[in-house]
């Protein structure tokens, strides 16, 4: 494939053909004001919806050759599934599986706020959701977005890392086999869980995942190099 070259600059024609592309989902209000947003269905901002457009013509130049019929997914989530179509992927194949960590309590809140609230250090890939008492923070609500969209967040005991982990190692196992094979997947989701799936990609420890800045619509790649497997290209 030569629309990817190795870290070297060398090239490529020694990495399977087979790549994963990782898209991260455009702007929304809460990614622009910090809150953390899991299961909560949110739509982008307009500005969200232009990077989305921008980052399908990325990708159009980038890879020429497009997806493999049946190789495009997205989680369920509106966020996702609108940038996948902005993005020139009308048809994504919905996937549970990289749907965003699930954040519990900690959910609609911006990390400085929760720790105000408790009046106590905490750190989300330190301590995890479930640290959080299920009442320690605002439960169950509606929330009036900006846009007039009234949207309800759920709030639940929420997943630890190794949950999330766990769950993107199983990706992994799917996801291994397709590359081999020369196909090329495009999974559009949210930044913590393609950024814990690359390092379950990587087989890094899971926490790693906090040094992958991932800004909103762009892609990393994956790859296989030499056997192993590769992080190809992070935050285009």
């Amino acid at each position: 494939m030569d629309t990817v070259k190795n870290a070297a600059g060398n090239d490529a024609s020694a990495e399977s053909e087979g790549y994963a592309v990782l898209l991260r989902h455009g702007q929304t209000i809460w990614s622009k004001t910090g809150q953390y947003t899991g299961r909560t269905d949110i739509p982008l901002t307009d500005q969200g919806c232009e990077q989305a457009r921008e980052a399908g013509q990325r990708l159009a130049k980038a890879f020429p050759k497009g997806f493999d019929a049946g190789c495009v997914f997205s989680s369920p989530l509106r966020r996702a599934r609108q940038t996948a179509e902005l993005a020139g992927f009308p048809d994504p194949t919905p996937m549970d599986e990289i749907l965003e960590w699930d954040y519990g309590p900690a959910e609609g809140h911006r990390p400085q706020d929760v720790v105000a609230s408790l009046g106590r250090d905490w750190k989300l890939w330190v301590d995890g959701p479930q640290a959080l008492g299920i009442n320690e923070l605002t439960g169950d609500r509606v929330v009036v977005l900006p846009s007039g969209d009234c949207v309800p967040v759920h709030v639940t005991r929420g997943e630890s890392l190794d949950q999330v982990a766990a769950r993107a190692r199983e990706i992994v196992k799917w996801l291994e086999p397709q590359v081999w094979a020369g196909r090329h997947v495009l999974l559009v989701a949210h930044a913590h869980i393609l950024r814990i799936l690359t390092t379950q990609w990587l087989t890094l420890d899971p926490s790693k995942a906090q040094l992958l800045r991932m800004n909103t619509a762009h892609y990393g790649v994956l790859g296989i190099y030499q056997g192993e497997r590769v992080l190809r290209q992070w935050n285009v």
